[in-house]
């Protein structure tokens, strides 16, 4: 048993939106916030590409038994994704109808130690 597999679920989703930061920082994207909460859920990652804002949402499967991460972000998910966006956009003293700005979801699937990563731009 490695040290990965006695994290706890938290541990690992903190760890699995460090790995995903450090990719899209590595891929030129900023960091702008993490965990950005309201009373319609969290974004894992608020992040800056060249003028878009960017939100991202982390998903992280060991393996496909059960479907591959990008498989569990629902409908649902989304549209509390994309209320929670509108409210960021609001505590920001942003405009969402004149700032660029998409979801992206960043998948990852194997050992935490070398994950396979696959960055979704524009997911929905």
């Amino acid at each position: 048993m490695s040290w990965i597999d006695k994290l706890t679920t938290r541990s690992k989703g903190q760890l699995t939106e460090q790995l995903a930061q450090q990719y899209l920082e590595n891929l030129g994207l900023s960091a702008i916030t993490q965990n950005f909460h309201s009373r319609f859920g969290e974004i894992d990652l608020v992040m800056q590409d060249q003028d878009s804002l960017v939100f991202v949402e982390v998903k992280y499967r060991k393996n496909d038994q059960f479907g591959g991460a990008i498989s569990t972000i629902s409908q649902n998910k989304q549209q509390k994704l994309k209320l929670c966006a509108a409210f960021y956009f609001q505590q920001a003293g942003l405009n969402e109808y004149n700032t660029p700005y998409r979801f992206d979801v960043v998948a990852m699937q194997g050992d935490l130690a070398k994950p396979h990563i696959t960055w979704l731009k524009n997911a929905f």
